[in-house]
């Protein structure tokens, strides 16, 4: 099973070093993403699970300031065993074991000049989530950024 692990620069930089990605929340293609976007092909619905952990990674960069401000997600291959369904959010797993190199197929990071929407989406997300219109605004703005695609072997050079 194709899943998406939101992580960070620092993450990634321990998951590279342990050579394995820790367990945890990720998104996949679970039947309530497939419910919502009933139109969607194979690769448009795997498109919607690589955003849904984009917003999982942005959560994760609002929790710490002193992160660097980029998005990262992480496409791996888990054996369905390791999976559980969570679907909260909608598209949202649960991974019950690690996830070694091997199984990494490539990465989404956000681009270094993305720094500035991402920051201003991290630090407005509480607020987008309360309702607040000019928040939510900043939070839609970073998930319209695209992540720039990189293979496994690339990743290295994100700590250059």
């Amino acid at each position: 099973m194709r899943l998406y692990l939101p992580a960070t620069l620092p993450l990634l930089r321990q998951w590279m070093a342990a050579g394995q990605a820790s367990p945890g929340l990720a998104a996949a293609v679970t039947p309530g993403l497939r419910e919502w976007y009933r139109e969607g092909d194979a690769e448009e619905l795997e498109y919607a699970a690589q955003r849904v952990a984009a917003r999982m990674s942005l959560e994760l960069l609002a929790a710490d300031p002193g992160l660097p401000r980029r998005r990262i997600v992480l496409a791996v291959d888990v054996a369905d065993a390791d999976v559980a369904l969570v679907d909260e959010p909608r598209g949202a797993v649960a991974v019950g074991a690690a996830s070694p190199r091997a199984t990494w197929a490539s990465a989404f990071v956000d681009d270094e000049e993305a720094d500035v929407v991402v920051s201003a989406a991290a630090t407005a997300l509480g607020g987008a989530a309360a309702g607040d219109d000019d928040a939510s605004f900043a939070v839609d703005e970073a998930d319209g950024t695209e992540l720039g695609w990189y293979a496994v072997q690339e990743l290295e050079h994100l700590f250059d």
